[in-house]
């Protein structure tokens, strides 16, 4: 959920709200980078926590999902 709140809402209105304003710089960048850093954030205390628990499996889904939902939105903003 927090992935497609990050992609579909923060990083597509602020894409959308770009087209409509031209003469500012746009933002889209600059949310698809913070929510690549929450996300980064997220994999690394959640997805650490559960393997220091010795919750090995939702360790590594929690790290691989979160990690691959930071990566979509890095190249989001490289390419913005």
């Amino acid at each position: 959920m927090v992935i497609a709140w990050l992609v579909l809402i923060q990083y597509g209105m602020a894409g959308w709200a770009d087209s409509y304003d031209s003469g500012n710089p746009p933002r889209a960048p600059q949310e698809a980078l913070r929510g690549m850093w929450i996300l980064a954030g997220g994999a690394v205390v959640t997805g650490g926590g559960l393997l220091a628990l010795g919750w090995r499996i939702p360790g590594l889904v929690q790290l691989v999902v979160l990690g691959v939902g930071a990566g979509l939105l890095a190249y989001l903003a490289a390419r913005g």
